[in-house]
């Protein structure tokens, strides 16, 4: 189950986007504070995050990509 669709993730406005990004980036923070101290619950979770992101730096490019024409 992703974090975030990428038809979610259009749908947003761009300060939305904008927030849920960082929003993700801390949490990824914290999950690899946690593994490295082994007390990480759910391992897959930081995949998760990871793809989650890249999902909302791909949309934002697409849009600058597009608004660049």
């Amino acid at each position: 189950m992703p974090v975030i669709s990428v038809q979610e993730i259009r749908e947003m406005k761009k300060e939305d986007r904008l927030r849920r990004l960082e929003e993700l980036r801390s949490e990824l923070a914290r999950l690899k504070a946690q593994a490295a101290r082994g007390t990480l619950e759910n391992p897959a979770r930081i995949k998760e995050i990871k793809r989650a992101i890249a999902r909302i730096l791909t949309v934002e490019r697409e849009e600058k990509m597009r608004a660049s024409r």
